[in-house]
């Protein structure tokens, strides 16, 4: 999939003020990847560092509309599998915190913890919530008396805090947005089976609205949740190789449930602990969307999760001829937004955003400026196109159904253009998951592990792992290298036994390795 865009000649013409933003150029990826991303980021108007407050962002509004569209999806599928929204206090008891040991020594290092408030010191410091499986396991031990309450689902969206030293727009912040879903079930074959079903809504998601292909696995217990039983997750494929871990999904077992006393009688009247679980993404899915789709002209966005579908650029150079254009870039704008682009299945409309340019400005400074802000199609409208009855329309970028500008008949476009999107969203897909496997490598020695993962290199291994913490911690510890996940079936190679890349003990079977965010 080629990743050029249209008309560069905008590169030196400013922007919607005539601001200087719009005369720099992003570097690019095999430049300075990390700096192509920050770039990517600022100039796509999604968010920027809110200075003012140590490592937390300012999300704009284009970056806003992207996570409103993955709350949207999201939120149907919670629904749809039996949880409702809830809402709990951002400051959590510091008390509560110390109940869950392990909880407290996962994140200790990450809590932002408030001693005053109202000018006098508080009896009880309280911690701006992590995440909120401890406050969460004090109002079920509230709400949940009996086998009847089971199984309790709740989900809540919210912003978390966790004190970063180093961050990154979306990637890690000190403060972010997130859900978290929180269950209580009577058994724990009822929590296990929870957890893998949201595992399942996160993987489907990924890859069916943000077009993100993700591998679903298995966290190691040096890379598992505080306080978990298991922790199960989905991790992704970042162009410059490394991954990122785009949800996770815990088996919490009986641990915060015996913190917190959460109770029930079964139906042989004895009482029992509850078996829990939680999950949740966060607004790192933005950066991934990101880091999945873009190019060196800056974001691409697939159209299931884009905020404006389509730009219509009028084109005119004489007086009488901008009522004439501008009217029938006014009637296609009302035509367009009557489409509904979402899935049969789901419980949302999603009709077209269309929006008319008509700031003055260069026809080329606004395809550069669309361009950069990933908006799936832009459409020319000019006296020659309105004489022929036709629209010239271009996608971000050219897909093998789809490659530079389209001159098709009113009609035409009109009765296609539902199906071009979505087909522009099917191979932004195809094109990340062939990015993804010409990255991906199979590796049998620790001498192709180290050429492979030399200096800030990076690919999706699938390597032989003896199963110890300490191989995963030296592998770590020399190349910077983790293990991702240890693979469900069919998400990686088909378990045989094999020698450990590292330690060369038996392996029971490959796992997942890259370098990772």
């Amino acid at each position: 999939m080629s990743g050029k865009g249209g008309n560069k000649q905008g590169k030196k013409q400013g922007g919607s003020k005539g601001g200087k933003q719009h005369e720099l150029a992003i570097t690019t990826r095999a430049e300075d990847y990390p700096k192509w991303y920050q770039d990517v980021v600022r100039f796509g108007e999604l968010a920027e560092p809110a200075k003012v407050v140590k490592g937390c962002m300012v999300i704009r509004p284009h970056g806003y509309a992207i996570w409103e569209k993955i709350q949207r999806d999201l939120d149907a599928r919670f629904k749809n599998t039996g949880h409702r929204n809830a809402y709990f206090p951002l400051l959590v008891p510091q008390s509560f915190i110390m109940k869950e040991a392990e909880h407290i020594e996962g994140f200790a290092p990450e809590l932002a913890v408030v001693t005053h408030a109202g000018g006098q010191e508080l009896e009880e410091p309280y911690v701006i919530r992590p995440t909120s499986e401890t406050i969460i396991g004090h109002f079920f031990a509230k709400w949940i008396d009996s086998h009847r309450d089971l199984p309790l689902k709740i989900n809540q969206w919210a912003n978390v805090m966790r004190w970063e030293l180093r961050t990154r727009m979306f990637l890690r912040t000190t403060e972010f947005l997130w859900q978290e879903g929180h269950t209580a079930h009577a058994t724990h074959e009822e929590a296990i089976e929870e957890t893998l079903q949201m595992l399942h809504v996160y993987g489907d998601f990924a890859e069916e609205v943000l077009a993100v292909p993700v591998t679903r696995g298995i966290k190691t217990a040096s890379e598992r949740f505080a306080g978990a039983l298991e922790t199960y997750c989905i991790e992704a494929w970042m162009q410059d190789g490394k991954a990122l871990q785009a949800g996770t999904s815990h088996d919490l077992g009986q641990n915060f449930g015996k913190a917190f006393d959460v109770k029930f009688q079964n139906e042989a009247g004895d009482l029992e602990h509850v078996w829990q679980t939680s999950w949740g993404v966060s607004t790192r899915l933005i950066g991934g969307l990101v880091m999945t789709h873009s190019d060196d002209d800056g974001l691409v966005l697939p159209p299931r999760v884009a905020p404006i579908h389509a730009a219509i650029i009028p084109i005119f150079r004489k007086a009488h001829e901008k009522e004439r254009v501008m009217e029938a870039a006014e009637r296609l704008k009302e035509q367009l937004s009557a489409i509904d682009i979402a899935p049969e299945r789901a419980r949302y409309r999603d009709f077209l955003e269309v929006v008319i340019d008509d700031r003055d400005m260069r026809p080329g400074a606004k395809f550069y400026d669309w361009e950069r802000r990933g908006v799936p199609m832009r459409i020319e409208l000019g006296p020659k196109d309105l004489d022929k009855g036709q629209v010239c329309m271009k996608m971000r970028v050219d897909t093998p159904a789809c490659s530079g500008k389209q001159f098709l008949p009113e009609a035409e476009f009109l009765g296609s253009v539902r199906q071009r999107l979505l087909d522009y969203q099917d191979a932004l897909l195809a094109a990340a998951k062939a990015r993804r496997a010409a990255n991906t490598v199979t590796l049998d020695t620790w001498e192709e592990f180290e050429a492979t993962f030399a200096g800030d290199e990076s690919k999706f291994a699938w390597c032989h792992w003896d199963g110890t913490a300490e191989t995963e911690a030296a592998i770590k510890d020399k190349t910077k290298v983790t293990i991702r996940c240890v693979p469900l079936e069919g998400q990686g190679p088909a378990a045989e036994p094999g020698t450990c890349i590292f330690s060369g003990k038996p392996s029971k079977q490959r796992v997942l390795m890259a370098k990772a965010y």
